[in-house]
């Protein structure tokens, strides 16, 4: 049996090496993608944890504010509880570079305190200056900075604060921060001092004595300061479970379609095994039939089939393991680890082997491939031989791939997951959703095709002679042997119908995605000029009154409107979420956002809030709710006017009239500022007003089109990647297409043969295939139109509101879509060509002396 099975596999692939190829490079495909995106992602994440625990070094416990900073004064309350051994206190915020555009995270620590908690942030000063780590001008900045920075020991540093940039010092380096992390360490006082924020800290790191309980401790200290000090702090270990579900919320979603998306190419690598094993054992089933007849018993068969299947899969799945690291170790030595979606920007991660990924990532090939060869090597062991023996009963074999009931059965399902709520907060039920849309409408592909192209034949019996009576006799030929050969149709048909309908899926999705958010920037820009304080950080700073009020007077400037933003913390499981207090009409609050959804009383008593959907989403919030934000101390109830679409925080956003923003918090100061003409100013005019401002040099001023054109490069740096697998998905399809014909084509040899004995030109043959190639695959790409649409449908209105938790609108990229069915059609077209030719190179007695 050994030897028999290595005879057969061997001889097939041997015979046909190329549709071979073409399957083991799909599976290679799907599983290099999945697996380097599986690592790059994995090793991503590791580093950003692993950067984020640096900073709390040593730390049992952490206590944060809801706000960005608090009161100093809760660090001696900490400090003297007798469970704590040290407490130290901690300043953390970004300081924006002069210029505003990238910012330096800064971290104040308390150097006697730090050096039992987080001793690898303590700088290296140099040996002549020993006591630069209390230096009111000293800052330490890690080697990534320095390297960032292009600065060296001694040299100045200016950084945004408050409407000044302190001279600072570099005093050294952090000589243990990790390879890529970007920040700068000084003395806890300097930093409230340099920066304008005495009497501020974002937390206090504490180091608990030996013997206490870190869980009881750490639930005491929070109903303690619940108690005292109501929504004003956390009280968290470093890496908790929520600490951890926080670094992996930031980018969960977009791992996760990633992932899926990747997974596309060896879903058409699954459908290429079968169509490879199918024709394979349609071409072999006089040999099988041989076989049993000889004694092969149909257990034995069902296991050769399977093998060969099995043996596909498993080289390609090797590959693909071996290619997926290598791809992973490039991507993150050339482009780091965010992917291009900057959610882990500052990180310099390394590939690591992952033994569980890489087998599940080859089981995942491997099992692919089995459920290619499945119902190929179910029918060639089912075959009864007397029948298998006789030429001409291909299409008998496939008869029951023109049952409908399993394709209806898959598109309900489909149709019913499609409105399934999301699971764990991802769409698993959506991407199922996709999943059987596809395997339904590759399943229904014969019946399909049977009635397409016996409808174009003239009817439910067709044959050559009544089709040639009005047709021509290469048409009437081509006709009606697509309408009596449903079976292999559809064959041919699903691979174009897979790869072309994912491609228009994902061309829609991300068109719509595109289109949506330029219009949405659009709409949120109403002004001519828009201003923005480079001195405003993570800690404050920006625009005083007074240099707003001489933006008010400026010539040409007809109206202001100022914003402030401020991010607070409601869920200590969940990233921050931003407040942005804006100016706000009070009879038109859509005119500085897109509502979606708004309260029926939305001009009510009280302070009102317009939550994004972001926020609406992860919060459960609806309009008339109540919401309660960390402002100036204590939580402010605030009722839910309305809900607002916004592209550029997924994590939530909530907009509250910045008249109560002031009243709440005593801030006046501003970060942004809109600007809407006088008649007759112009743009160029105005930013020159502003520039020539004795504050002006702190301002970066642009235009509506400006921001836009900057919106729409991030956008497209994003979805680098996704545009990189939609392109490979394509041509993954085209090979496959190509090969599926070229297969049919070559295993039709004996039919060209007895058509050239009775007459039949090899030109008209050539002409049969290609009328034959472009009718099946303008059938596919009609077909895979409308079921790439109803995929999109899901993905716009289903995968996307569940992964990312915001809607969009529908659009349709038509050149695109006409350029690829242009591709299939002509790739389809040519390999028919291209095969026949190779088919017809044999002499006509030479074809047919099988069936003498």
């Amino acid at each position: 049996m050994r030897r028999l099975t290595r005879w057969l596999a061997v001889g097939e692939w041997r015979a046909h090496p190329v549709r071979a190829l073409t399957a083991i490079a799909a599976i290679a495909i799907g599983v290099a993608l999945g697996f380097a995106i599986h690592l790059v992602n994995a090793a991503a994440l590791n580093e950003f944890s692993s950067a984020i625990r640096s900073l709390s070094g040593q730390a049992d416990i952490q206590v944060a504010g809801t706000e960005s900073t608090f009161d100093e004064a809760i660090y001696p309350v900490l400090a003297r509880l007798p469970e704590v051994a040290v407490a130290s206190p901690v300043l953390e915020f970004e300081a924006p570079l002069p210029g505003g555009r990238e910012s330096l995270r800064i971290i104040g620590l308390d150097v006697f305190r730090a050096g039992f908690i987080t001793p690898d942030l303590i700088g290296a000063p140099g040996e002549d200056q020993p006591y630069d780590t209390l230096a009111d001008d000293a800052i330490f900045l890690s080697p990534a900075a320095m390297q960032w920075l292009k600065l060296q020991p001694g040299a100045p540093l200016r950084l945004a604060a408050g409407g000044a940039a302190p001279p600072l010092r570099v005093a050294g380096s952090l000589q243990r921060a990790r390879v890529g992390q970007r920040l700068a360490v000084m003395d806890v006082a300097a930093a409230q001092w340099q920066f304008q924020r005495l009497g501020r800290l974002s937390r206090v790191d504490l180091k608990l004595r030996d013997g206490v309980d870190r869980g009881a401790f750490e639930r005491a200290l929070e109903a303690q300061l619940g108690r005292d000090f109501p929504g004003r702090f956390r009280v968290r270990q470093p890496n908790d479970a929520d600490q951890e579900s926080r670094n992996t919320n930031l980018s969960r979603a977009y791992r996760v379609n990633l992932s899926v998306l990747a997974l596309v190419a060896l879903f058409t690598g699954a459908f290429l095994v079968f169509s490879s094993q199918a024709l394979s054992v349609l071409r072999r089933r006089s040999e099988f039939a041989l076989l049993r007849v000889l004694g092969l018993e149909r257990k034995q068969l069902l296991r050769q089939v399977l093998l060969e299947g099995a043996l596909l899969g498993s080289v390609g799945a090797a590959l693909g393991i071996a290619g997926g690291y290598a791809l992973a170790a490039a991507v993150l030595r050339l482009f780091g680890g965010d992917l291009g979606a900057g959610y882990f920007a500052g990180v310099q991660p390394a590939v690591q082997w992952a033994p569980a990924a890489a087998l599940l990532y080859f089981a995942l090939g491997l099992g692919v491939a089995l459920l290619g060869g499945l119902a190929p090597a179910m029918d060639a062991a089912r075959a009864r031989p007397a029948v298998a023996l006789k030429a001409g009963t291909d299409e008998t074999a496939l008869r029951p791939l023109a049952r409908p009931w399993p394709g209806l059965v898959c598109l309900a399902l489909a149709g019913a997951m499609a409105f399934a709520p999301p699971l764990f907060e991802l769409p698993l039920f959506g991407y199922l959703s996709i999943a059987l849309l596809l395997v339904g409408a590759i399943a229904l592909m014969p019946r399909l095709s049977g009635m397409a192209f016996r409808t174009l034949a003239g009817g439910k019996r067709a044959t050559a002679a009544g089709t040639a009576a009005t047709r021509g006799p290469v048409v009437a030929l081509a006709l009606t042997r697509l309408a009596n050969a449903s079976g292999q149709a559809g064959i041919a048909l699903g691979g174009v119908l897979a790869s072309f309908s994912l491609m228009v899926a994902m061309a829609i999705m991300v068109a719509s995605f595109r289109t949506s958010v330029d219009e949405w920037v659009l709409r949120i820009l109403p002004a001519d000029v828009y201003a923005r304080s480079t001195t405003s950080g993570s800690l404050g700073g920006g625009l005083s009154p007074s240099e707003q009020d001489a933006l008010r007077k400026m010539p040409g400037v007809a109206r202001l409107e100022f914003m402030r933003v401020r991010s607070v913390s409601l869920a200590p499981d969940r990233p921050n979420i931003a407040i942005l207090a804006r100016d706000i009409a009070p009879d038109d609050p859509g005119s500085a956002m897109i509502l979606v959804n708004e309260a029926a009383a939305a001009h009510g008593a009280g302070r009102a809030a317009w939550v994004s959907e972001a926020m609406a989403d992860l919060y459960a919030l609806r309009p008339g709710d109540t919401l309660r934000l960390p402002l100036g101390g204590q939580l402010r109830a605030f009722r839910v006017a309305g809900i607002w679409r916004d592209y550029a925080r997924a994590a939530g956003a909530v907009i509250i009239r910045r008249a109560d923003y002031i009243a709440i918090t005593g801030d006046r100061e501003a970060a942004d500022v809109a600007i809407w003409l006088a008649k007759g100013a112009s743009t160029a005019q105005v930013q020159e007003g502003i520039r020539a401002l004795p504050f002006g040099a702190t301002l970066e001023t642009s235009v509506p089109s400006e921001i836009r054109n900057l919106t729409l490069r991030i956008f497209d740096r994003s979805f680098a990647v996704t545009y990189l697998l939609e392109g490979i998905a394509i041509l993954i399809g085209l090979f496959g297409v190509a090969a599926t014909f070229s297969a049919q084509t070559l295993a039709r040899s004996r039919e060209f043969g007895m058509l050239r004995h009775v007459g039949v030109t090899r030109r008209q043959i050539l002409g049969i295939l290609a009328l034959e190639g472009s009718a099946l695959t303008a059938l596919g790409i009609l077909a895979g139109f409308a079921l790439g649409w109803l995929i999109s449908l899901v993905l716009v209105h289903v995968i996307n509101p569940q992964s990312f938790h915001w809607t969009m609108q529908m659009h349709y990229p038509w050149p695109l879509l006409a350029t690829v069915a242009a591709a299939l059609l002509l790739s389809a077209t040519v390999t028919a060509l291209l095969a026949g030719r190779q088919a017809l190179s044999s002499g006509p007695v030479r074809a047919v002396r099988e069936d003498w």
